[in-house]
């Protein structure tokens, strides 16, 4: 075999990384992968668009024309979105091909349909490029750690956040002005929900939990909560108590079953996620065999994507070469229950404008002594005649407690606002 004939779903910034990449490498690609590569067909939105260095007649806007064309071997989806994306993937497989995606929104959500479907027919499905970009991820939890018991996964697994907190933390910057310098980067979209609010991360953190857990996870399994909210008062809070503000996707194994968030946390600077800059990306892990493990690197972008969408497609090759397509499918062979997020035990930071007069402290620790939330610190450093700020961190409890006292807090008339609540990272 020393052609494989591939069809591209998708030219938009991906969809041209993977192009230009395949074309870099096609002077070793044979000794790499045992064959040439060869793009035969490009699936586009527009065909009138002009497109530098792509010979227009490799451009179609019927998927059918791939998913019907026999000498195709593998198709690649950086299209992105649910549908159509879904649907030809389904189609793709049942006739034979194999499948590379980057699409994090549709394995979050399908992606047991879609390995069971690569099962079913004996072709690879692999999708390196929908957890955290250009780091390697996937294939280390699906071979490389398989031996172990994988206990806890977290990860700074969006650019744009990390790179927003950041500028607020080095540069002193609010929030709004730390976005709009992202947006002027091209770190963040237009409409940058799906960052700053963590939906792209709660993505990634169902299709890392599924793998390290060998049990299915879901987009809609996963606790929410961005970074909207965080203040330059927030980071300057954090450096007093000699951490960092991240948002961080969460996923443990318990006794009681598997618990997936993504929020901001407090993390101490001394923990290897904590020096993790700019528009970087980390997944740190605990194995019981392999310890503590971290993976870094870029995490977004049109060449980091595209190494590793290109990186899949070199694996499919090399399978096809011995027949063996198929060989590692789904790994989700456990039904662990998913935790009620209101049991999930953590521990707080709550900052807090209240009435600068006597009684107030105690008032306050009255709920949450009720509610049965320790306090480990109390700091009250700001405060004029009628107003003071006060910052609490408790001890671990659990998310409905905490819940509970904050809302009989926030109706009580001594205490004007809650500013910010942000949990604190532990390790267990």
């Amino acid at each position: 075999m020393k052609t494989v004939k591939v069809g591209l779903l998708g030219l938009g910034t991906v969809g041209t990384g993977v192009w230009k990449l395949l074309k870099m490498r096609a002077d070793v690609m044979e000794q790499t992968a045992g064959a040439q590569i060869e793009v035969s067909r490009i699936l586009v939105h527009n065909m009138a668009k002009k497109r530098e260095g792509i010979d227009p007649a490799l451009l179609t806007d019927d998927w059918h024309e791939i998913v019907d064309d026999d000498e195709i071997q593998i198709v690649i989806e950086v299209m992105g979105g649910i549908e159509p994306a879904r649907t030809i993937i389904r189609e793709a497989l049942k006739a034979g091909k194999n499948v590379v995606s980057a699409n994090k929104d549709l394995i979050a959500e399908d992606g047991g349909i879609l390995l069971d479907d690569a099962r079913k027919y004996g072709r690879d499905f692999l999708f390196e490029a929908a957890v955290a970009g250009g780091i390697p991820i996937i294939r280390p939890l699906k071979q490389c750690l398989a031996a172990n018991d994988i206990t806890a996964v977290l990860g700074i697994v969006n650019g744009t956040t990390n790179y927003i907190l950041t500028k607020m933390t080095e540069d002193g910057m609010e929030f709004k002005d730390a976005l709009k310098k992202a947006q002027e980067l091209g770190y963040a979209e237009a409409d940058p929900t799906a960052d700053i609010e963590g939906l792209d991360a709660g993505r990634k953190v169902a299709i890392m939990a599924s793998l390290a857990f060998h049990s299915r996870v879901v987009f809609s399994d996963v606790h929410i909560e961005g970074i909207t909210q965080i203040t330059s008062r927030d980071i300057a809070y954090a450096e007093e108590f000699d951490s960092v503000i991240k948002l961080l996707g969460v996923a443990r194994h318990t006794k009681e079953g598997i618990m997936a968030g993504v929020y901001p946390m407090m993390i101490a600077k001394d923990h290897p996620l904590a020096p993790v800059r700019d528009s970087f990306n980390a997944v740190f892990l605990h194995g019981d065999a392999v310890d503590d493990a971290m993976f870094y690197g870029r995490g977004a972008g049109e060449m980091p994507t595209a190494s590793a969408v290109v990186g899949d497609v070199i694996d499919v090759v090399r399978n096809l070469q011995y027949g063996c397509t198929g060989r590692i499918s789904c790994t989700c062979y456990k039904e662990i229950p998913i935790r009620n997020f209101g049991d999930v035990r953590n521990k707080f930071f709550i900052r807090m404008q209240v009435a600068n007069q006597s009684g107030v402290l105690a008032a306050i620790a009255r709920v949450f002594g009720e509610h049965k939330v320790s306090i480990e610190r109390v700091v009250q450093q700001h405060a004029v005649p009628e107003r003071a700020e006060l910052v609490i961190v408790t001890e671990k409890v659990k998310e409905y407690h905490m819940q509970d006292a904050l809302d009989e807090l926030r109706a009580m008339e001594c205490v004007h606002e809650i500013s910010s609540v942000i949990r604190v990272y532990m390790k267990d």
